[in-house]
């Protein structure tokens, strides 16, 4: 059944409809596994910041994703998620790839949990490294959402 774009878009292994904003962007997803999860992005001239490279701002969405994905696929029935904070160091400049964000749980605590997400592409291993903290919503914060 289709969803409308203010639907919540639960991630599970094998689902293949994207969240409105990853269509935006361009992104495409490529694995989700319990505790991780694989996008890959074609990076083109329309991510360019002034100096040409591809935004920091794309890659640190590129990262969220993957670590939000991955951090979903962990969570049980009638829980969400929220980022409360994430950190990005891009380590190369990017103009023209194809990217693949991995996203990975370190640690699912009861509430809070830690994510990492390394970013590559062919011509070099790791462009960029980003974490974030995540907290697990129940109850009735977590309906509607």
């Amino acid at each position: 059944m289709p969803r409308s774009a203010n639907e919540r878009h639960r991630i599970v292994p094998g689902e293949t409809s994207p969240p409105p904003i990853a269509t935006w962007l361009g992104l495409t997803r490529t694995s989700v596994e319990p505790g991780e999860a694989v996008i890959a992005f074609e990076a083109g001239a329309r991510h360019a910041n002034p100096m040409g490279t591809r935004h920091g701002g794309v890659l640190c969405d590129l990262a969220d994703a993957a670590m939000g994905m991955a951090y979903a696929s962990t969570l049980a029935e009638g829980e969400t998620g929220t980022t409360l904070e994430r950190k990005i160091t891009v380590l190369t400049p990017v103009w023209t790839a194809r990217l693949l964000a991995i996203g990975r749980v370190v640690k699912a605590g009861q509430t809070i949990g830690l994510m990492a997400c390394d970013i590559t592409h062919a011509g070099n291993p790791l462009v960029a490294r980003a974490s974030s903290t995540c907290r697990t919503v129940r109850g009735r914060q977590a309906e509607g959402r």
